[in-house]
């Protein structure tokens, strides 16, 4: 039985037992995801712990080219992740004959952006002359991207492909070759950065050159299960082919570029910030990525059950079981809320611990303490967030939720925090805490006018196309 097929919950039910039943639901679809995001950020630390081990300039090549692939990648997984919500109403709604086509409509956007990212990815010398890089460095990060771009039409077609497999509440498909992409990438690292089995050295270049190959094998192995896997025997890829359709692809972009903008939004924003706080020094910059990076961490598990709210969502939406779908909406609000004040809690009583996991250096250790406990807030402000413009986009509402994010993001928290880091407008300068507090008030900004979306318009959103 398909995770997302789990019986719906009678109406006539007490509260409790059917929200726990959704719940449940909810971890199966969740478990996988999870595991699958934690897997894909492994790949990011691998690479730069064993460029760090090749030189100094490798380490900070690859970050640098990381730093400029990721946020573009963000952009284009935003917009094929509308395929998700789009399958995952049509396998509700059981008109599977909508499936295929719409699975195609978005590999082909998957094909258009990896020719436009990867343009994109091999000409960013404008780019790094900017960032006033020492040659080697710059050469490096150009080579780097040069070898990942290879890769890139791998990585969108499994990011394409996800949208069926999750669609259908097959989540531990992607999570297994999400594995096996990390359990490659290893072992291929350590051969090309550090020359090993007849291979040249390539230094930061080689982690390119790993990532290309992982992806690329994993995306092979994915097909090759979906070419025969009994759980998809009644949809074939190359049987079911149809040609592109306009209103397919329009279909896909309404939903998909306001998700999309709204993560490359998010994203770049982290990136702005750690420009404008880099003339207060490494000691600040050091805690502060620490303490972004802690976040980040904690963030993967309401990032998770976001994404399984949003296949829960649409799913009952075009089962037609609204009322359902308005339970689990709210009632993951209090779980949500649960799960933050538990990372809250323990953001506060173990800062100390968790600043000297990360570093030795006393002032660094003493940056991170002070940040963490802002981080504490920020935490259950963007868990409500996440949640609420995860059921949104179950209900298919992307448009205006961008709009909100863009005002809370760039309208309210980044001037808010440059106010209160770098002048005494409202109060004496708080330094780079000022940014977290500023991001904490959009994010609850964010909360509120989502959450007031939900409860007013998503159960009115039409269920499928």
């Amino acid at each position: 039985m398909d995770e997302t097929h789990q019986p719906l919950p009678a109406s006539r039910q007490p509260l409790i037992p059917r929200t726990l039943t959704e719940w449940r639901t909810l971890g199966l679809l969740g478990g996988p995801i999870l595991i699958a995001q934690v897997a894909q950020m492994a790949n990011g630390v691998i690479d730069t712990v064993m460029a760090g081990h090749a030189s100094a300039e490798d380490l900070a090549a690859v970050g640098i080219g990381s730093s400029i692939w990721m946020p573009i990648f963000l952009f284009f997984m935003g917009l094929l992740g509308a395929l998700q919500p789009i399958i995952s109403g049509y396998n509700g709604a059981r008109t599977f004959d909508k499936i295929m086509p719409a699975t195609w409509q978005g590999l082909y956007l998957a094909a258009a952006g990896s020719v436009i990212m990867i343009l994109l990815l091999r000409h960013v010398h404008p780019l790094l002359e900017l960032l006033n890089l020492d040659d080697n460095t710059a050469r490096i990060s150009q080579g780097y991207l040069d070898a990942f771009s290879w890769g890139v039409p791998a990585l969108l077609l499994m990011t394409a492909l996800r949208g069926l497999t999750d669609g259908l509440g097959h989540t531990r498909v992607i999570m297994a070759f999400s594995v096996l992409s990390t359990l490659i990438n290893l072992p291929l690292n350590y051969i090309f950065i550090f020359g090993k089995l007849g291979v040249p050295a390539m230094g930061g270049i080689g982690c390119g050159w790993a990532t290309t190959l992982s992806n690329g094998l994993a995306a092979i192995a994915l097909l090759v299960y979906l070419n025969r896997s009994e759980a998809y025997r009644r949809f074939h890829l190359l049987a079911d082919r149809v040609r592109p359709n306009l209103a397919g692809l329009a279909y896909i972009l309404r939903l998909g570029v306001p998700i999309g903008f709204t993560i490359f939004v998010e994203a770049s924003m982290f990136s702005v910030i750690a420009l404008f706080l880099a003339p207060l020094g490494p000691v600040v910059v050091a805690g502060h990525q620490i303490a972004l990076n802690v976040v980040s961490l904690l963030f993967m598990l309401p990032l998770s059950i976001g994404m399984a709210l949003t296949l829960r969502v649409s799913f009952l939406i075009g089962a037609g079981a609204p009322d359902t779908a308005r339970l689990i909406s709210r009632s993951t609000l209090i779980l949500a809320g649960l799960i933050a004040l538990m990372f809250a809690s323990l953001l506060w009583g173990f800062s100390e611990q968790i600043a000297a996991l990360y570093t030795r250096d006393v002032d660094v250790q003493a940056v991170t303490v002070r940040l963490l406990a802002f981080a504490a807030l920020f935490q259950i402000a963007d868990v409500i967030q996440v949640t609420c413009i995860s059921a949104l986009r179950g209900y298919k509402d992307t448009r205006v939720p961008m709009f909100i994010m863009l005002f809370s993001f760039w309208g309210i928290g980044l001037p808010l925090g440059y106010a209160l880091t770098f002048t005494d407008l409202i109060r004496p300068a708080m330094g780079a805490a000022g940014f977290w507090v500023g991001l904490t008030f959009g994010l609850m900004s964010a909360g509120i006018l989502l959450g007031w979306r939900l409860v007013r318009f998503a159960p009115q959103s039409p269920s499928h196309r």
